[in-house]
């Protein structure tokens, strides 16, 4: 498998937000969200969670335990969830509804193939790249080792911000393109949640790079104003 790239988009959108109602019929999933706010900075939705745990507590490296251990236990942890809710969305994200794969401020997704060429891909092929490269990663005894007395490879780390660059691109996605369908379906709280988890655990880590984190610094911000 390859890898990631991206890129601002000048590609015009279409505005219309679909009601809950709509949701099955409407072309969906370019972007949902070029409003005077975007529906998931609005306080009303921003402030939902599933759990009022403390995060930081959740995301700390706990007493004597190794650094890449709690990476990779981590890594396949967010794994699972962002898997398990993207394949939710997966009904709504199709090759017609995202043509590209595009987060906020319309940022678009290219995937670095073996050959080092540039792929422009629809939003679910290219997730689908995403999860099929995580996914052979973590089953991989010589890149995720489970056996007592196994050492991790050099480069690990590298591997591990790969892998949480493509897990914040998916969670992204669904929320420039696919908010509305979200909301529908009353899985915000859960989203606000996951994301905000994921966030954190980055930064406690330094697993993203600021580039990586300033198209969504304003949903950032949000979900730490409104928690």
């Amino acid at each position: 498998m390859g890898g990631c790239h991206s890129y601002p988009s000048a590609t015009k959108v279409d505005t219309k937000t679909p009601q809950p109602s709509d949701i099955h019929n409407e072309k969906l999933g370019i972007n949902n969200n070029i409003q005077e706010e975007c529906p998931y900075l609005q306080r009303q939705n921003a402030c939902q969670r599933i759990t009022d745990a403390n995060m930081f507590a959740l995301i700390s490296l706990p007493p004597g335990m190794d650094k890449a251990e709690w990476l990779a236990s981590n890594t396949v942890a967010f794994f699972k969830h962002i898997n398990l809710f993207s394949s939710a969305m997966s009904e709504f994200c199709t090759p017609s509804t995202c043509p590209t794969a595009c987060g906020p401020g319309n940022m678009v997704y290219f995937w670095i193939d073996d050959h080092g060429r540039k792929l422009k891909c629809s939003a679910p092929l290219y997730f689908d790249y995403a999860m099929s490269y995580i996914q052979e990663l973590l089953t991989d005894e010589d890149v995720f080792p489970t056996k007592a007395g196994a050492t991790f490879p050099t480069g690990f780390i590298f591997l591990v911000q790969k892998v949480f660059l493509l897990l914040l691109r998916t969670l992204a996605h669904i929320y420039w393109s696919h908010y509305s369908e979200v909301l529908a379906l009353d899985m915000h709280p859960h989203l606000n949640t996951l994301f905000s988890h994921l966030t954190l655990f980055c930064q406690q880590h330094s697993l993203l790079e600021p580039e990586d984190m300033k198209p969504l610094q304003d949903l950032i911000s949000a979900l730490e104003r409104h928690r």
